[in-house]
């Protein structure tokens, strides 16, 4: 189970100052949903030491054991933007019990093939990746929950004590699954992630979700699928932080596919030893946790991804070596600190550039270049680990890691600092009759006055203001001007109905308002632009629907509304 993380503005109203970085567990319902948290991810974690130490006893081929990596991240590179969308148009709390189901059949599965000897490398790879698919269905929705359990004003705290909790899960469960299968053999790892899956599904059932109010601008799937495609290829924030995580994911894979193999045939270690090596990445994760706010006080975030990189180099180098299992240990510390650092300030930065209305779908694109990078990685590394051995992959490995740290550097993430709260400065638009919401497609029309002399400065904001209309929806956009009147200037763009263009007026970000107000300063007409909004017209004449390619008429054709604003 994933580590929350905030996604909307939906939780309760704001609530003095929290008394304390522990005030959110005073809360019941986060408190008992925090715990049953902790509980499942010790339970997955448990699961995942066995399967990839079972995987090492029935076969010998490196590539065998990448492939259990490669099916764990592989369902979430492929359904990570519908689990996005599926997060923010369901009941959450349904749609997390359902998804507990899945997973608990899938280790109930494992637990009567292991109990019976009649584990395979294909069915442990089969039900690997169907737990996969549980999970990348869930991670969207598990981080989208936290708002709606403590208010505002304890957000802040609820995070660190989610990322507190996966952290003491990672320390805690690779340790026992490993102990509990050198002593009492796979099935009892398997068995007690069922029941920690029991523990979950108790707790969300108990969970009394308010019921979402139904809106006639409630977002169906393939349109909510669409808006948020349109919204990642519009966004370059969100393009420079998924380049620097594929990057970074996909060179640090090859410690985390190679590292059954690096305990048992370089170091020698038994299952025990391989869930100690876990446990101690657990650990290391919560030591950099606790680093983290004196290190962002001297490192900017691309410093803190760089010294991420060199760590989690620096562990990969030195276990090519075959170093003595303490110094082992000790290097698990080194890779769990750098591990956290490049994970919190990664996933800190799309969070910060991503607005509430699309942040579930955003992350779930973040989530689809992690696991695809771990996943493409940790196939590529096992690969070549069976053709020129295990010590030369991890160093080749870390100095790739290195070199595309310090070329990457140069492609600066963003500060994440714009306001992204709705500016909710579009006025309604003016209806001469009530308009079906999947009436479509629609243009909007944006007049301007531009002096020629401006009109260079004017293209440039512009352009930059093209972007925020993609984000927020618009399928097609351009500037035209006027052949027989020169600085008349109509800014346009596409929208696919009218329910999403009225989406758009509650999705204009502060910092998109700032853009707009760029703009304006170049209008040189007595009064604000005049905004006309055109529905399509079907080929008979009769008015068109989002599904249906109807003609624009722009002349003389169907105005529905002209007023000053948009």
């Amino acid at each position: 189970m994933p580590e929350h993380q905030p996604n909307s503005a939906t939780a309760a109203t704001a609530a003095p100052a929290p008394s304390s970085s522990f005030a959110p567990l005073a809360i019941p319902v986060f408190a008992v949903l925090w715990a049953a948290t902790v509980l499942g991810n010790i339970g997955s974690f448990m699961r995942d030491v066995a399967s990839a130490w079972m995987v090492t006893e029935l076969s010998s081929s490196p590539t065998a054991v990448a492939l259990i990596q490669t099916a764990a991240t592989l369902p979430v590179f492929l359904l990570a933007i519908p689990a996005g969308v599926l997060s923010d148009i369901l009941d959450r709390r349904r749609f997390l019990i359902g998804v507990q189901v899945l997973l608990a059949a899938v280790s109930g599965t494992l637990l009567v093939l292991a109990q019976t000897h009649a584990l395979t490398v294909e069915w442990l790879v089969a039900l690997t990746f169907v737990g996969g698919i549980g999970a990348a269905l869930m991670g969207p929705t598990w981080q989208s929950i936290v708002p709606e359990l403590v208010p505002r004003s304890e957000l802040k705290s609820a995070v660190a004590l989610n990322s507190l909790g996966i952290n003491i899960a990672r320390a805690v469960g690779p340790a026992a699954g490993g102990l509990l299968l050198a002593s009492f053999g796979a099935a009892a790892a398997y068995g007690l992630d069922v029941l920690s899956y029991a523990f979950v599904i108790a707790a969300l059932v108990w969970w009394k979700r308010p019921q979402a109010t139904a809106t006639g601008l409630n977002e169906q799937f393939f349109g909510a699928f669409r808006a948020g495609v349109r919204y990642a290829r519009a966004s370059r924030e969100l393009h420079v932080v998924l380049l620097r995580a594929a990057v970074f994911f996909l060179f640090a894979s090859s410690v985390w596919a190679l590292l059954p193999l690096v305990a048992r045939r370089m170091l020698g270690g038994t299952a025990g030893f391989y869930g100690v090596m876990l446990g101690a990445v657990g650990a290391g994760a919560i030591l950099g946790a606790l680093l983290l706010p004196r290190l962002r006080k001297r490192l900017d975030t691309d410093g803190l991804v760089l010294l991420a990189s060199l760590l989690s180099a620096g562990v990969m180098a030195v276990l090519a070596a075959a170093p003595p299992q303490w110094v082992a240990v000790a290097l698990m510390l080194v890779l769990g600190t750098g591990w956290i650092i490049a994970l919190t300030t990664l996933n800190g930065v799309a969070q910060a550039v991503l607005p509430n209305w699309v942040r579930g779908r955003g992350l779930a694109i973040y989530l689809m270049v992690f696991n695809g990078a771990m996943a493409a990685g940790s196939l590529g590394w096992g690969l070549m680990a069976g053709q020129a051995g295990l010590p030369v992959t991890l160093l080749v490995g870390a100095a790739g890691l290195v070199v595309m740290a310090f070329i990457f550097h140069r492609v600066k993430l963003p500060t994440g600092e714009a306001d992204l709260q709705p500016s909710n400065h579009w006025p309604e638009p003016l209806l001469a009759e009530p308009i079906a919401h999947d009436r479509g497609p629609v243009m909007v029309q944006i007049e301007y006055r531009i002096a020629k002399h401006d009109l260079p400065a004017f293209l440039q904001a512009m352009q930059r203001l093209s972007r925020e209309r993609r984000r927020d929806g618009a399928y097609a956009w351009g500037v035209a001007e006027h052949t027989g009147e020169p600085g008349r200037v109509i800014e346009w763009f596409l929208v696919e109905s009218w329910a999403e263009h009225l989406r758009q007026h509650g999705r204009v970000s502060k910092a998109d308002a700032d853009l707009q107000a760029e703009a304006l300063q170049y209008h040189a007409g007595p009064e604000r632009p005049v905004v006309h909004h055109f529905l399509a017209l079907s080929a008979e004449g009769g008015s068109a629907h989002a599904d249906t390619v109807g003609a624009m008429r722009t002349d003389d054709g169907v105005k529905i509304c002209s007023q000053n604003g948009l």
